[in-house]
């Protein structure tokens, strides 16, 4: 909205649905490495609907993945040595998704890093051993996030360099949302490390109570349900920010003040 542009549709239906301003191409639990072959339902009556080809080059391609790479890997109980050792062919593989894009066509990319993974009330409740930081995180977990951060920029600062007519911008996601942690108060947040829809612990979640799920409590069913104010809460569930928390992000990183080189998104979006 304060970029005065549509919201992009990540649904394909009847309903009216038009793509030739853009997409959002999220899925639940996307990863960078995927299980399966890529399916691309586009055709037929909705090829009119798409953008013409001769004008993918002034799109901006936006990215924030690799987060359930990192977690889904630790919860299939590889250990964090493991998953460091992994890094580097996930990067170099998000890097060949950048080189096909620009083959296509594309010269503009924004690029997420990864959220501060130890802070997530999940993590902090899967892993309650973990050696805490100053503010309550589980800082191994944080240091795993650091370090696919750092190969992630150097790569990205190596695209460059081999694609000189491509703007790609690194946008520190992880270092404006770790502010959170550090002065929730001062940015009108509480109870950071908590999550405001859950159930059980420290850190109010629990793997047998999920958000909207169902659970026994002194032998009455009750439905897990929200905190009374989301609004000063940073974690949803125990692995989603609020909206609250997006928009706190969000207003940071699209400044250009977290990003390399720091390009401010309504620059990025200016049509060319």
């Amino acid at each position: 909205e304060s970029l005065d542009l549509p919201f992009l549709s990540s649904y394909l239906n009847s309903l009216a649905i038009n793509f030739s301003h853009g997409a959002s191409f999220a899925t639940a639990s996307s990863t960078i490495r995927l299980p399966m072959a890529d399916v691309v339902p586009y055709g037929g009556i909705y090829a009119s609907l798409m953008p013409r080809e001769e004008t993918f080059f002034k799109a901006l391609y936006t990215f924030d993945i690799g987060q359930n790479d990192l977690t889904q890997s630790l919860f299939l109980n590889m250990t964090i040595v493991q998953v460091i050792a992994a890094i580097p062919d996930l990067v170099n593989h998000f890097s060949d998704i950048i080189k096909n894009l620009y083959n296509l066509g594309a010269r503009s990319f924004w690029v997420y890093n990864t959220r501060p993974l130890g802070c997530f009330p999940k993590i902090l409740t899967s892993f309650p051993l973990a050696e805490k930081d100053s503010v309550g995180c589980a800082k191994p977990y944080n240091l795993l996030a650091q370090r696919f951060n750092a190969e992630l920029k150097n790569a990205l600062a190596r695209l460059r360099i081999e694609f000189p007519l491509a703007t790609i911008v690194y946008v520190d996601l992880y270092s404006a949302l770790y502010s959170l942690y550090t002065h929730p108060t001062k940015n009108g947040f509480e109870h950071p490390l908590v999550a405001c829809c859950g159930y059980g612990g420290k850190y109010n979640y629990s793997e047998e109570a999920i958000c909207g799920g169902k659970i026994s409590v002194n032998g009455k069913n009750i439905t897990v349900g929200s905190c009374k104010d989301p609004s000063v809460r940073v974690s949803w569930d125990g692995v989603h920010f609020t909206e609250a928390t997006n928009k706190f992000a969000f207003d940071l990183v699209s400044s250009g003040d977290f990003s390399d080189p720091p390009i401010p998104l309504k620059l990025a979006c200016h049509p060319r």
